[in-house]
C-alpha cells in the first residue's frame, strides 16, 4: 500500500465547479428549437425545390427573389449551420479528451461554420437581388 493516498479531497469538493450550472440545459433547448425550426424550414425547402424542379434558371431565380422565399432561405441556412455547430460541439466534448485538441476543434468548427454561413447568405442575397 502506498504511503500517500491518491486523493485527499472530499468527492463533493471534487465535483464543485464541474456541474452544469444551467449551461447544459440552455444548450439542449437551443439544439431542440433549431431542430424543430429545421423540420419546418426543411418542409418549405422541399416544397420550393419541387416547384423549381423542371423550371429554367430565370424562373428559379425569380422564385428565390421573392422576399419571403429569400428570408426563409437565409433562415434555413443560419439555422442549419447553428444546429450543426451545436451537434458537433457535443460530439467533440464527449469524445475528444485532450484539452488542446478539443479547444482547437471547437474553434475551427465555429470559424468554418460562420464562414460557410456567411458565404451561403451572400449567395442567397446575390441571387435574390439579381447581382
Amino acid at each position: 500500500m502506498s504511503a500517500y493516498p491518491k486523493e485527499y479531497r472530499n468527492p463533493l469538493k471534487k465535483a464543485r465547479g464541474l456541474g452544469s450550472a444551467q449551461h447544459g440545459v440552455s444548450h439542449w433547448w437551443t439544439q431542440r428549437v433549431t431542430a424543430v425550426a429545421l423540420v419546418a424550414l426543411g418542409l418549405w425547402l422541399v416544397a420550393l425545390v419541387l416547384r423549381v424542379l423542371h423550371a429554367d434558371y430565370a424562373t428559379a431565380r425569380a422564385l428565390i427573389a421573392q422576399p419571403w422565399n429569400a428570408v426563409l432561405m437565409i433562415a434555413f441556412v443560419i439555422t442549419a449551420f447553428w444546429h450543426a455547430v451545436l451537434g458537433l460541439q457535443v460530439v467533440i466534448e464527449d469524445y475528444v479528451h485532450t484539452r488542446w485538441k478539443e479547444a482547437t476543434l471547437l474553434m475551427a468548427i465555429k470559424f468554418l461554420a460562420v464562414l460557410a454561413a456567411l458565404a451561403s447568405v451572400l449567395a442567397v442575397l446575390r441571387t435574390a437581388l439579381g447581382a
